[in-house]
């Protein structure tokens, strides 16, 4: 049997090393303030009644972004996104937590259920795993991949199944699935969320039909901190409010099965709810809430 010299495997666990470094200083790169640009349109549309369809409008929009480091750790870093509506509102918007060599996935079936999916360590040996959530800390998407340094750019690039998002099912219902390509490349002065989505038509029984393609192509440029403190100080307000919130979405997810939501209560989704609860609301309190939308 042929023999790997021990310098080999040294040398391989270095440049491992060496490689997540480079990828935690990436990921952590996207925090900080931004001038956000937004930017969607559908492409391709495959309709079966090609009269009766109307594609969603091309979006161009412009904020603030506030991008807050929350936990910082080896192997997982959770940054909070806050958007500025304006000069004195500050809204919650999505965060992302990024796990390297991730195995327990949350796959978006459709019909608010995410099946539970353990992966073999050799599957995400050196790779990071996106994990992308609402407003309100519940569930949206989840890729894996290897951060990548080709040809002077800095990449992560996946695919995963995810909800609608607000901008889409706000509008319309003729379909029920977002299938996501996902490209996060960081640039000197910011860095760019590059999408390729497929809208699909998805039956109980997990048949899928593309009903259309969108591209989205988000921009966030580097500004002075200063533009976002309205931001920074709402979050320093409710920064307690929200690790509760998190909390109790950690103990849901430890339970590794599948996980299936409401998509209303009393007519008002999640975040509504959790909006009407103080500040200082008990954990019990928001536990409470949270569970009204967990089917068992």
């Amino acid at each position: 049997m042929k023999k790997i010299s021990l310098a080999v495997v040294m040398c391989g666990s270095l440049s491992l090393m060496a490689q997540k470094s480079d990828d935690q200083k990436a990921i952590k790169a996207m925090c900080g303030c931004y001038e956000v640009t937004f930017n969607f349109d559908e492409t391709f549309k495959y309709p079966s009644n090609p009269e009766q369809y109307k594609p969603s409008k091309e979006k161009h929009e412009k904020a603030y972004e506030w991008v807050q480091l929350i936990e910082d750790q080896p192997r997982k870093i959770s940054m909070q996104h806050l958007l500025l509506a304006g000069e004195e509102m500050v809204i919650k918007h999505w965060r992302q937590e990024w796990i390297f060599e991730n195995t327990k996935f949350y796959d978006y079936q459709g019909f608010n259920n995410w099946k539970f999916v353990e992966k073999n360590p050799k599957e995400v040996q050196g790779q990071w795993t996106q994990k992308v959530y609402e407003v309100s800390d519940e569930p949206r998407y989840e890729g894996t991949a290897t951060w990548a340094r080709v040809d002077g750019r800095t990449t992560w690039r996946s695919v995963a199944n995810a909800p609608l998002p607000r901008r889409e099912y706000t509008q319309r219902s003729d379909y029920n699935v977002t299938l996501r390509t996902n490209e996060h490349e960081i640039l000197s002065n910011g860095w760019i969320h590059n999408q390729d989505n497929k809208k699909i038509v998805r039956t109980e029984a997990g048949k899928d039909y593309v009903l259309a393609e969108e591209k989205g192509y988000n921009t966030y440029v580097k500004v002075d901190d200063s533009k976002c403190q309205k931001a920074k100080e709402w979050w320093k307000n409710n920064e307690d409010f929200w690790a509760k919130v998190r909390s109790k979405w950690s103990i849901e997810f430890a339970k590794n099965k599948e996980l299936k939501l409401k998509e209303k209560v009393d007519g008002q989704p999640l975040f509504v709810h959790l909006g009407k609860l103080k500040k200082d609301a008990s954990q019990s309190e928001i536990n409470k809430t949270i569970d009204l939308f967990i089917i068992q």
